[in-house]
């Protein structure tokens, strides 16, 4: 169309383009802008506030995402106290060389030793901001410890190909509280946010960047406008639609869904601009079906862990700007089989009665070969002997959320048994031949002290002895009482020294940042318990504190600039003055 054409607006582009220059006209700056108040955002948050930046944070609910819902470990080693205070010997190299095995090419070598080294500091860091940790440790391996234990071996550790490449230590930091820790770990971030100065906005639902000459220079947002938010019982239902969302999706997606409709009916459109930066703090995609079955189609229709608010904004809000990703076909799902630890004894197989998996493995470890190539499905087999131990466990190893799901295995439903092998896989669905001759051969090896061909070691690698034999489905479809949940874990790709989003040819984009979920990090390739929670504090700082010092930059040269142009400005007084004695002079002499 020719440009002295005039342009013609719809209905809806003149309101759209009248509630854009009423947020513009409306728009706040802060020196940063964080979006989402989870575990990442609550860090980039107060490392920003405590260079002397001016923060907001906006967040589609109230705070917390994930991070509230999660155990609340921190990964951390190389000798903090609370190992020290367990008598555990740890060093940086050992955690750095074993990290290394997890981590693989998710970050640089440089990176993941920063991380190793700091961990000690980050622990500190954390303990500053009100967090309590505590060195009680665990004796046996778990999943989760009870409330007698905030100290455990949270990954491999003690597995084979990886305690044979850094002597085992256990990492994993269990906040200091009772239960699920994570509403403690990031009640505490929250608190110390605040108090810092930072400016919360809840229920604030980014809709897009505001670019300009290509720079990210703030946030597009509907909110509910001061005086006008939902009653307390907004927040109250919210949060409640939280907490079933994580222990049943569909539920809690229909009444979040009430949520959300209930806060954009009050809300309006507004606009945020900052001198430093945007920090994405979105957390992951879990729950956008669509991009999930885009790139991990073995994962479709699994059951996601996490918050309604977990469906890829960042990602969304970021290809605006053309941000690249990476590894977004890399998932953690959880199938543990220990807690009781005695389950370890057993094997696990496949239809065919092969096994597939070494079962000492860490339970995201364990469930990537379950999903990815064996479609999901295994079977936990045990002999009479392990079945009577492991039930003698159930009292001591499991923490509040373990007690229905060994209910469940324990009963009629959640397992069965058989007086051969034979007749135990007909009733599960095994290949009798094959789950018979599978036993044999893992009992000759451990019968002749042979290593096991999947690596399993030390108590558990034991020959598979008398009936009656038990199995229990271990797949990830077995039962809404034996869930298998699952993770994100790519995201934006960033520069690593600063956090500032990439571009696909690698270029930065000027004034945005990301971190935690919505970032690829530590734990984009493989992930322990422990590691995300670490991640979101590592990557969070890095953010906020490289934004804030763009902000003290920008504010440094605003002010040398106006410095420049006050000297200039004194200079042509000045000059004119001269000019004008000239004259008079000049006058005089004529």
């Amino acid at each position: 169309m020719d440009s002295s054409e005039p342009t013609h607006l719809s209905a809806t582009d003149a309101t759209e383009e009248a509630a854009e220059t009423a947020a513009e006209k409306a728009a706040e700056t802060f020196d940063v802008v964080v979006v989402g108040f989870g575990g990442a955002g609550a860090c980039a948050a107060i490392a920003a506030a405590e260079r002397g930046a001016s923060v907001v944070v906006l967040d589609r609910f109230y705070g917390g995402g994930s991070t509230t819902h999660s155990g609340g470990v921190v990964y951390a080693g190389g000798g903090t106290a609370q190992q020290t205070q367990a008598g555990v010997t740890d060093t940086v190299e050992g955690m750095y060389e074993y990290l290394r095995l997890e981590v693989g090419d998710a970050v640089a070598a440089a990176t993941l030793r920063r991380f190793a080294e700091g961990s000690r500091e980050m622990i500190g860091w954390l303990g500053r901001q009100g967090v309590e940790f505590e060195g009680s440790l665990c004796p046996y391996k778990t999943s989760y410890p009870t409330n007698r234990h905030y100290l455990y071996y949270s990954g491999n550790e003690l597995a084979a190909g990886y305690a044979d490449v850094a002597p085992p230590a256990p990492r994993g930091h269990r906040t200091h509280a009772k239960n699920f820790s994570g509403a403690s770990f990031y009640g505490r971030l929250r608190e110390s946010a605040l108090r810092l100065g930072v400016e919360f906005r809840p229920l604030a639902e980014a809709r897009g960047l505001v670019v300009e000459n290509g720079r990210v220079v703030g946030v597009d947002y509907d909110a509910p406008a001061p005086g006008h938010e939902p009653g307390g019982w907004h927040r109250t239902y919210t949060e409640l639609a939280a907490k079933v969302h994580v222990w049943n999706p569909a539920l809690g997606a229909r009444l979040s869904a009430v949520a959300v409709a209930a806060a954009r009916r009050r809300s309006s459109p507004q606009r945020v601009r900052t001198t430093g930066g945007v920090v994405l703090t979105t957390g992951g995609y879990g729950f956008n079906r669509e991009l999930v079955a885009r790139h991990a189609p073995a994962w479709a229709g699994l059951r996601a862990l996490g918050t309604a608010g977990d469906t890829g904004a960042a990602l969304g809000l970021a290809a605006e700007v053309g941000a690249a990703t990476s590894h977004l076909e890399k998932m953690s799902g959880w199938r543990f089989l220990s807690p009781p630890s005695d389950f370890m004894r057993g094997i696990v197989v496949n239809g065919e009665g092969a096994r597939f998996a070494n079962e000492q493995l860490y339970g995201a470890t364990f469930s990537r070969p379950l999903v990815e190539e064996q479609h999901a499905r295994g079977y936990l087999v045990v002999d009479a002997e392990t079945w009577r131990r492991a039930r003698g466990q159930i009292r001591t190893q499991s923490a509040f959320f373990h007690l229905p799901q060994l209910g469940y295995l324990f009963g009629p439903a959640g397992h069965r048994r058989g007086a051969t092998l034979g007749e135990l896989a007909r009733r599960m669905g095994i290949d009798p031949g094959g789950l018979e001759k599978t036993v044999r051969e893992y009992n000759d090896g451990a019968a002749a002290g042979l290593p096991d061909r999947f690596g399993k070691t030390g108590e558990f690698h034991r020959a598979i002895g008398d009936g009656p034999y038990y199995a229990v489905d271990v797949s990830a479809r077995a039962s809404s009482l034996y869930p298998f949940p699952f993770i994100t874990l790519g995201g934006l790709k960033v520069d690593e020294d600063s956090g500032a989003v990439l571009r696909r040819d690698a270029s930065v984009v000027p004034g945005l940042y990301a971190g935690g979920r919505a970032a690829v990090g530590l734990c984009s390739n493989s992930y322990v318990s422990g590691l995300a929670l670490a991640d979101a504090v590592f990557s969070g700082r890095r953010a906020g504190a490289h934004a804030a010092g763009r902000a003290v930059h920008a504010a440094q040269a605003v002010q040398s600039a106006q410095a420049v142009q006050s000297t200039q400005a004194v200079q042509s007084t000045q000059a004119g003055h001269s000019t004008q004695a000239v004259h008079s002079r000049q006058g005089e002499l004529t």
